[in-house]
């Protein structure tokens, strides 16, 4: 029997375009389901329970969620192509300590970037970059956060990278001019097919966030 796979998510979410790529990586064939965050459908609720977000990922009826656990899973479900962990154990680690890292960190400071202001949205901005110096450091010359193959580390950031314009335009500063390894690097990405795929136009983001902002109540 063939695998029934559903993906709940939202367009803009950086989380889950990880999902997309990831089963973009591994050639599985997915129903994206486009959601209503304003208005949750009732599948929604039903597979996601505990939180009613998305992404949710259902796999012949059983719902995955949290975004990491869902590339975790499709790694180990799909192990024939493009691995997206490391198999050494140390290796393995590693890249789960940098995904932890960016879902920790990076959100809550790039979002005061476009839904604060003044002084709140000054110390944002200044906790973000810090934040994608850390990245890059790691980084280093390397292609990829993996070394030569794209993989778990690069899949929990690049969705951020569709999101950089808007950041950039509402927060009135320059990410390249910070961090210019980590933008050659979120272009080297969008070369790939799964993320070209997966991620929207930064054009299209940018047009998103007064909508945001008006949703949020944010002047």
């Amino acid at each position: 029997m063939a695998d029934e796979v559903i993906l709940l998510d939202f367009w803009p979410s950086m989380f889950g375009m990880r999902t997309r790529i990831a089963l973009e990586e591994k050639n599985v064939k997915f129903d994206y389901r486009e959601q209503d965050l304003w208005n949750k459908s009732p599948i929604l609720l039903e597979m996601n329970p505990v939180h009613n977000k998305i992404p949710v990922l259902i796999h012949n009826g059983k719902p995955v969620c949290e975004s990491l656990i869902q590339v975790e899973y499709i790694d180990e479900v799909w192990p024939g192509i493009n691995p997206l962990l490391p198999s050494d154990p140390y290796q393995r680690a590693q890249a789960k300590f940098w995904g932890d890292y960016i879902d920790k960190k990076v959100y809550a400071s790039a979002r005061l970037t476009w839904g604060a202001k003044g002084e709140e949205q000054e110390a944002g901005k200044k906790e973000f970059i810090e934040i994608l110096k850390t990245l890059e450091s790691e980084l280093g010359d390397k292609i990829y956060f993996g070394g030569e193959t794209f993989g778990y580390v690069d899949i929990a950031l690049i969705g951020f990278y569709s999101w950089f314009g808007a950041y950039e335009k509402f927060g009135n500063f320059s990410i390249e001019a910070e961090c210019p390894k980590l933008i050659a690097w979120g272009k080297r990405c969008v070369e790939r097919e799964s993320v070209a795929k997966s991620l929207p136009d930064s054009e299209k983001i940018i047009k998103f966030v007064p909508e945001l902002k008006k949703h949020f109540g944010i002047e």
